[in-house]
């Protein structure tokens, strides 16, 4: 852009320069110039010819003195424009607001292409001078208001315009993430619904899919009722499936998984979505959900260490997290699932070999995983009101009816998000976790040893041992594959009696046992 700057400074003094030798030019070939008088006007050969008048004449030595000095003060006037020029060169190169740099390359150029309109006396002298500085780049001239001029403008606004994108973020449209409602024979579905409708910032950006199985028509009429508030999707084979007579009680396991894979197909091979976030028919959200999912996109984009993005805290229960750190999010190698985004490019990795049955604890085996990681927040984005479903109310009187939902809205997408990558994650939560005092159960029960809120570590050495921990301190003390629940490289991060715990292998882990499960 300076270079561009220069060239149009160059083009404004040499136009200024040949408009002057084009005047002084036409002045020395005219013919002489007489005085008005008798013979109204300076015919050649008449009687007002320059010098032959009956004394009426121009003084010649006069007239010629009259020109030098209005020579010497237009060469004056020229001096100090090129001047300026030269100092406004350097000042342009410096600024850094290329808006306000080019506003004043024109108007500076304007000015010198006006001043020739201005001046009646050519300056010769100084075209040779300027000439001599300027020979190495000729530049063409251009007439006020040609058409050259006009595209020489365009290409001038076109300049502005790309500089202005290199200095704003590009206005690209804002990615659409559709929220895929599995839904079966509850007609409480409305009440995911309501939620879901009443946080929902764009129903453009956040379109509702509710995909039905089950053919339960109260069900139907309950998600019919919301019109084009939602899209609502049947499943379309609703057959028994064959199953192995001990599998006969697990019978709804196999149609839960038929009903996904049906469903996310729907979602992004027929609708042609890019990604989904995945509920069930028996979460209600919290007010900040979808700036949950809007904030975590990008980054479960750009790292392939993470494989989905979940708003479900496993140890979630209200004494087990901190109400004053509703921002803090964690990386899991647990899945979570419960509320949870997924891309188009994880499905058609998982799609082919997607499970008959049990797609949940499928996902957790390591084949799957493949050393890949989750996001899961401190408070959970979502809650489970369904006590009656396939599992029986598996976890949900001892676990799921505790878990806290979040109330306080966080504007995840005005904060950087940037230290959930792996290698600026591990590096602090590591160092934080393994600097903080070990202690014992004891110690933590008793309380009466310990200062401050913590963090204070509790190792744990074997499958049992870990039981033993959480079940005396309160959290879920399942493993699946190995992987205990909300675990990252083994460590549970939770609250107990106000105080931070990480309970955690012996440093130096470096891999889950699956003979853990």
């Amino acid at each position: 852009m300076v270079r561009k700057k220069g060239s149009l400074i160059l083009c404004g003094a040499f136009l200024f320069v040949t408009w002057n030798a084009l005047l002084l030019l036409y002045l020395w070939g005219r013919p002489p110039i007489g005085r008005l008088g008798e013979g109204g006007g300076a015919e050649p050969g008449g009687k007002e010819e320059w010098g032959v008048g009956r004394g009426k004449g121009v003084n010649l030595a006069g007239e010629v003195i009259r020109l030098a000095e209005e020579v010497e003060l237009q060469l004056e006037n020229q001096k100090k424009l090129l001047k300026q020029i030269e100092s406004h060169r350097a000042v342009w190169a410096r600024q850094k607001d290329v808006g306000k740099r080019e506003t004043d390359d024109l108007k500076e150029v304007e000015e010198v292409v006006a001043q020739p309109l201005k001046t009646l006396l050519p300056l010769k002298n100084s075209v040779d001078q300027t000439e001599q500085k300027h020979t190495q780049k000729p530049v063409q001239t251009v007439a006020p208001g040609s058409n050259l001029e006009k595209h020489r403008t365009t290409e001038i606004k076109e300049d502005t315009l790309e500089n202005n994108k290199m200095t704003t973020s590009a206005s690209s449209p804002e990615v659409v993430i559709p929220i895929l409602v599995i839904a079966c024979d509850r007609v409480t579905v409305k009440r995911s619904l309501d939620r879901l409708i009443q946080y929902r910032p764009s129903p453009e950006l956040y379109p509702i899919i509710v995909s039905q199985d089950c053919g339960h028509a109260e069900t139907a009429r309950v998600i019919g009722s919301y019109g084009d508030q939602v899209t609502h999707i049947s499943q379309p084979d609703l057959s028994d499936i064959k199953v192995r007579p001990e599998h006969r009680k697990f019978q709804g396991y196999y149609k839960i998984a038929r009903h996904y894979r049906w469903a996310l197909n729907q979602v992004f091979n027929t609708l042609s979505h890019s990604n989904v976030v995945i509920v069930e028919d028996d979460l209600e959200v919290a007010p900040d959900f979808f700036e949950y999912f809007r904030a975590l996109h990008p980054i479960l984009h750009s790292d392939s260490t993470l494989w989905c993005v979940s708003a479900w805290n496993d140890n979630g229960r209200d004494a087990l997290v901190d109400p004053s750190k509703a921002e803090l999010l964690y990386r899991t190698d647990f899945f979570p699932g419960l509320g949870w985004m997924l891309l188009k490019e994880m499905w058609e990795e998982l799609e082919p070999k997607w499970p008959s049955a049990f797609w949940d604890d499928w996902m957790r085996q390591p084949e799957q995983r493949k050393d890949r990681s989750c996001i899961r927040p401190e408070i959970s984005r979502t809650i489970t009101f369904g006590r009656k479903g396939v599992s029986l109310g598996q976890f949900f009187d001892q676990y799921l009816r505790y878990i806290k939902l979040n109330t306080e809205f966080v504007p995840f997408t005005k904060q950087d998000l940037s230290y959930l990558l792996k290698e600026k994650y591990e590096e602090k939560f590591i160092k934080e976790v393994y600097s903080a005092p070990l202690v014992k159960i004891e110690d933590l029960q008793q309380g009466g040893s310990l200062r401050g809120p913590g963090p204070y570590r509790v190792q744990y050495s074997s499958r049992d041992s870990f039981k033993v921990f959480a079940r005396n301190l309160g959290v879920m003390d399942d493993l699946k594959s190995g992987v205990p629940r909300t675990g990252y490289r083994g460590i549970v991060s939770f609250l107990y009696r106000g105080r931070r715990v990480f309970l955690a292998p012996p440093e130096g882990w470096t891999q889950y046992d699956i003979s853990w499960s």
